[in-house]
């Protein structure tokens, strides 16, 4: 699976960044800890890649997402990989589907992992369009997701979030923002546990983008920002 989305990134033309697996995390600090933390829930946490209308009851989207995170926390990135390697921007690349369903709901999943690393990650939304839209009104959402990310036998993140978003179509293009809140759960495990307490991020979420839908394709592009910790998110997939 990571081969395939390795191979599936290069093929989009994204230049991937090393990362090597999360293996030391018992010799991290407190405060490194909780700054590697917040980038993870940065860079793993729900991204919407999608506008607030619904697909309708027989709407489809599936295709590959890459998210880059410009990583705050770069010491304790060195600190936590055996490899001694600086880190500063993450790639994460995305297997994603999302189904529309009746009374202007959407639902859909995602499955993250970082090649050549121990980082894997899936999660899900569910959306509501309060105001579905038309060509005078735009559209509203409203969303509820979630991710869990494990590094082998290093630590665990849960995150939840929820966001409200806005967009408009004009023709084949459909920009849109929203604003929202991302609580997670990080969790040190193995001999870390001892070490290393718990640690409990709540974040306000703001996000952009734009995307665009030729015949049967989709193709977005969003900037997403946590706690100030800023990722980019392309999308490209089939819908209909």
């Amino acid at each position: 699976m990571k081969r395939w989305i390795a191979a599936a990134v290069m093929a989009l033309g994204t230049a991937s960044v090393h990362a090597d697996d999360l293996d030391s995390i018992a010799t991290l600090s407190q405060t490194q800890f909780e700054g590697l933390s917040k980038d993870l829930t940065a860079a793993f946490s729900y991204k919407a890649g999608a506008p607030a209308e619904s697909l309708g009851i027989i709407g489809f989207d599936v295709g590959l997402a890459v998210t880059s995170t410009k990583l705050e926390n770069t010491s304790a990135w060195t600190a936590a990989m055996s490899s001694g390697d600086t880190l500063d921007t993450l790639i994460v690349p995305k297997l994603y589907v999302q189904k529309g369903l009746p009374f202007d709901i959407d639902v859909g999943g995602y499955y993250f992992t970082v090649p050549d690393s121990n980082l894997d990650a899936w999660g899900g939304e569910v959306k509501y369009a309060i105001i579905s839209g038309n060509l005078a009104l735009p559209a509203v959402a409203v969303r509820g997701a979630f991710t869990s990310l494990t590094a082998t036998d290093q630590l665990e993140v849960k995150s939840r979030s929820v966001d409200v978003s806005i967009s408009k179509g004009i023709l084949m293009l459909t920009p849109y923002a929203g604003v929202g809140r991302v609580w997670a759960d990080s969790k040190p495990k193995g001999t870390a546990a001892t070490l290393l307490n718990e640690v409990e991020v709540s974040e306000n979420r703001s996000f952009i983008g734009v995307s665009l839908n030729p015949l049967l394709f989709n193709l977005a592009f969003e900037r997403d920002s946590v706690g100030g910790v800023v990722s980019y998110n392309m999308k490209l997939g089939l819908s209909f």
